[in-house]
């Protein structure tokens, strides 16, 4: 049976992936910012590592956004914002380890100004209705993929020709709701008027995902009722025994139209100050943040895909059949399995991962080194697990071995040499 992608990424590509993922993976903090090991003192001196987060404590999933945003070359002051992202509380948790009326200057100090005021407006704008009621409910999915093909079309012709037309279907939408000067949202505690910028509001749609893919997994599906896999938050199951099976949960669908709708705001912008460069020159408007560079993460195709919902379900369930079932039914029928699943949702790396590790147990190694790779290049973009019965750095530990055995072109034949494998060169 044939692999389920044409092509590995190329060696360089995926080198250039883990030579910036090693530091993480190393725990060589200080590479990555000097001034890191530091700032994660201060979080543990203030009690984020004894708070319960979703999937384990506020600490790491602090550290892991953080990490998520490097890996996706997000400017400094916003991978700032995710270490300290729920500092003061949000919308979303209680989980204040700093006091806003007066650790504000304490957590200044330690991360600047910038990020800092990052930090304050991500825990005082109801992230929920910004996020979801104002931006991820009001498109279709269709729209959102078809808005990304008109989208592309406006910039290529804004940087190339410079043809600007403001009448565009996806461009009077996208202004609509969110207007080039910001929007104006209530603060979640004092009810006051809090502006913020198109631009912020942008980078507060790409923290939300990277959060959400850190933190979810099937107990919250049982929580809010999220049978249909589009992540409503509509029901109420308060009884939900934590930490439930570990099955990986139904949040890609979500997160792929927040891909989508950052992509749409990036080029928005882009077309908003190209057009304004033409016409009156390269001030950047007061107040719209320009300083902060929007970069599109490599996931769902640098957002430029949207994972319907039903196929993200029929992925998660096939790969769990597999996985769970494998010794049941063996490895003819966990193949697939594994390659129904990679068709339905080819935008996670596990199901590659452990397709990788059946062709190499039947000695297909050119297969297993291709779906290895594919499943590392995927596992790095993301900086976090689908599967969170694993961690990260497991899952990447493991993908790297067996890309490692098969370019060897040898695998265990007995019980014991599949525990002795580990070395990772």
């Amino acid at each position: 049976m044939p692999s389920s992608l044409p092509s590995p990424p190329t060696q360089s590509n995926l080198e250039t992936i883990l030579e910036a993922a090693r530091p993480f993976l190393r725990g060589e903090l200080e590479s990555v910012d000097p001034k890191l090991p530091s700032l994660v003192s201060v979080l543990r001196s203030v009690g984020a590592a004894e708070c319960w987060h979703k999937h384990g404590s506020f600490f790491d999933h602090l550290l892991d956004i953080y990490k998520i945003l490097k890996l996706w070359n997000s400017p400094n002051s916003v991978c700032l914002c995710g270490l300290f992202h729920s500092a003061y509380s949000n919308s979303y948790v209680n989980l204040a380890i700093f006091d806003p009326s007066t650790g504000r200057d304490t957590v200044r100090n330690h991360v600047g100004e910038a990020a800092e005021r990052l930090i304050h407006l991500f825990c005082i704008v109801p992230r929920q209705s910004l996020i979801h009621d104002d931006l991820l409910f009001n498109y279709t999915d269709q729209e959102l993929v078809q808005h990304l093909k008109l989208s592309e079309i406006s910039l290529k012709n804004a940087k190339e020709t410079g043809v600007f037309n403001s009448e565009e279907e996806w461009r009077m939408k996208l202004n609509s709701i969110l207007p080039s000067e910001g929007i104006s949202v209530k603060h979640i505690k004092t009810g006051d008027e809090v502006l913020v910028s198109r631009r912020v509001v942008a980078i507060f749609v790409l923290m939300t995902m990277a959060d959400f893919s850190d933190q979810i997994f099937g107990f919250q599906d049982i929580l809010f009722d999220n049978e249909n896999g589009r992540l409503e938050f509509s029901g109420n199951n308060f009884g939900a025994l934590w930490p439930g099976d570990g099955k990986p949960g139904l949040w890609m669908n979500s997160i792929s139209r927040m891909g989508a709708i950052y992509a749409l705001l990036v080029r928005e912008e882009e077309i908003f100050i190209e057009e304004r460069k033409r016409v009156g020159g390269n001030v950047s408007n007061e107040g719209r943040d320009e300083e902060i560079e929007l970069v599109v993460p490599p996931v769902f195709e640098n957002c430029t895909r949207v994972l319907d919902a039903g196929d993200q379900i029929i992925a998660r369930d096939l790969y769990w059949e597999a996985v769970c079932d494998g010794g049941k039914n063996g490895l003819e029928k966990a193949e697939e399995l594994l390659l129904r699943c990679i068709e339905k949702n080819p935008f996670v790396g596990e199901p590659h991962v452990v397709l990788g590790q059946i062709y190499l147990t039947k000695g297909r190694f050119e297969e297993g080194e291709k779906e290895a790779e594919n499943g590392l290049k995927l596992l790095l973009e993301w900086g976090s697990p689908w599967d969170k019965r694993m961690s990260w750095e497991g899952w990447v530990a493991w993908a790297r071995v067996l890309v490692m055995k098969a370019k060897e072109k040898s695998w265990p034949q007995t019980s014991w040499g599949i525990l002795n494998l580990g070395l990772v060169r």
